[in-house]
């Protein structure tokens, strides 16, 4: 069985991985390349950085730190949102909307994860 720091990890791995694979395919119809199999292979990268979020979910003594972590899981379905309207609306960028919430969503939690975990081992000293 894996230990809770290996499966931080692989879970972090995972995220990279899914997140490269949407930034590349998101970047690709922005630059006027629409090829059909571009949107299944967005989609498939949504569900890496979905599946990877639930998995390294934190279980941790910290509530504020366990509710930014479901957090990160909304920003993983707003990501899924934004493949699901790749396939809705073709032809337009309304997917771009639900990729931007969940961007920002990110970036604000993962930067709160960081102040509260530094916060919490400045009070453990």
């Amino acid at each position: 069985m894996a230990t809770r720091e290996q499966k931080t990890q692989i879970s972090n791995i995972m995220v990279v991985i899914g997140l490269f694979i949407m930034a590349v395919m998101a970047l690709l119809p922005l630059l006027n390349i629409n090829l059909e199999w571009m949107r299944w292979v967005f989609a498939a990268g949504t569900l890496i950085v979905l599946v990877a979020r639930i998995l390294g979910n934190y279980n941790g003594p910290s509530l504020r730190i366990r509710r930014l972590h479901r957090i990160l899981i909304s920003s993983g379905i707003l990501y899924c949102a934004s493949a699901l309207m790749m396939f809705i609306s073709r032809g337009t960028n309304d997917w771009i909307a639900f990729l931007l919430a969940g961007i920002v969503i990110q970036l604000y939690a993962s930067w709160m994860i960081e102040r509260e975990e530094k916060n919490d081992g400045d009070k453990a000293a």
